[in-house]
């Protein structure tokens, strides 16, 4: 039996006790995917601390801290806070439409200028999606949840923020949120029968998607998906130099320090999207495999840890959480060995960028106060209304 099956509920609530459920060995894959961006960061710029892996390392130790803080925190308060993050984070993201508000860089409309600071309400929206949706589930029935007209509900708190933010443009971040969301249904106990008609429905949307609703930089960059070598120079540089540098690191890699793609920047965004394929040039297989390892246990770690909490707003939160971190690690691989198109998405906890990094670690923040109160039960409600 586990220390907390022996207390007594009111000696759960102690700081000393909460410190002892913490899962320690998820905290240290963590900080090791961690370390290992901020070596390969210290790489590619050349034996560099600056610009990118000391800033890495600083931005990985606070948010260390605020996922330790966060696990502190009872999974009740999370519960409560679960519709007015999801609304306020809604808020922000139409905010951003808003002359004035919204700032432009690289022409996409993806934040909100506050004057001291900007932030990017997507971001903050992929934790409050898990939490809105895993309280909805919570207060549902199982019929509900399988096959029931309330299925609205979650289709358009689903649906609302992905089209807000494929408007800005960012169709990375938009199909995070569509792709988790799915997740959680089909967690939750979708029918198998709503899921054939919509797999099917995505399926017969995806060319008049791309023909009239991409963007036309978007489409350039699906046909390039398709094709690169037919403009190795222009549109399809990205994933050429990628899957060289991949290719060229075979079975144990150059070495550190040694990646001639990534050194003599051949190799684009080397220290943002494409830092997997640095991986895998100074690495080789043996290393980027090892790499997947430490991420594949974040997920099974983070999967085991859903299945422990006594309350289905706990289980199903996590599950939300640990489907948006395994899908940031797919699509990056994916993108990077050339099987997706370039969307823009990072690996996690080793890409440059604090902002997905602190929404990763507030996820697992979210995780690890699940682990820390997994016996806490939560009322029963009727869903949204």
């Amino acid at each position: 039996m586990t220390a907390s099956a022996l207390t007594r509920p009111g000696e759960r609530d102690r700081l000393s006790v909460k410190i002892t459920q913490i899962d320690w060995r998820l905290l240290l894959l963590l900080c090791a995917i961690a370390g290992m961006g901020a070596a390969m960061l210290y790489s590619v710029a050349q034996g560099s601390w600056e610009p990118w892996a000391a800033k890495h390392l600083i931005r990985f130790g606070v948010c260390l801290a605020v996922m330790l803080v966060l696990s502190m925190v009872n999974l009740k308060w999370w519960f409560h806070m679960a519709y007015p993050a999801y609304f306020g984070s809604l808020l922000l993201l139409a905010a951003i439409e808003i002359p004035g508000l919204g700032y432009t860089a690289m022409g996409a409309t993806r934040w909100l200028d506050l004057g001291v600071t900007r932030i990017q309400p997507s971001e903050l929206m992929k934790i409050a999606l898990v939490l809105a949706l895993a309280r909805w589930y919570h207060g549902a029935t199982a019929h509900e949840a399988r096959f029931h007209w309330k299925l609205i509900y979650p289709a358009l708190m689903i649906g609302a923020p992905f089209a807000l933010v494929a408007h800005q443009p960012d169709l990375g971040s938009a199909l995070l949120l569509g792709m988790t969301g799915a997740a959680i249904m089909f967690a939750a106990g979708l029918s198998w029968k709503i899921i054939v008609v919509a797999g099917g429905a995505v399926a017969a949307g995806v060319w008049p998607f791309i023909q009239f609703v991409m963007h036309d930089y978007q489409r350039e960059r699906v046909l390039t998906f398709l094709n690169p070598e037919a403009d190795p120079s222009g549109e399809g540089y990205q994933i050429m130099q990628s899957k060289i540098a991949m290719g060229s690191g075979g079975l144990l890699g150059k070495g550190y320090g040694l990646g001639s793609q990534s050194q003599l920047e051949f190799l684009p965004e080397r220290h943002t999207d494409f830092i997997f394929a640095a991986v895998s040039e100074e690495f080789g297989f043996v290393g980027s495999f090892g790499m997947l390892l430490c991420y594949l246990g974040v997920i099974l770690i983070s999967l085991r840890i859903a299945s422990l909490s006594h309350s289905h707003f706990g289980r199903l939160a996590t599950a939300g959480v640990t489907a948006t971190f395994a899908l940031y690690v797919l699509i990056n691989g994916a993108m990077v060995m050339g099987l997706a198109p370039v969307v823009g998405v990072p690996m996690p906890l080793m890409s440059n960028g604090g902002t997905v990094m602190l929404t990763v670690m507030i996820g697992f923040g979210l995780v690890m106060a699940t682990r820390v109160h997994r016996y806490v039960e939560l009322p029963k409600g009727n869903g949204l209304f």
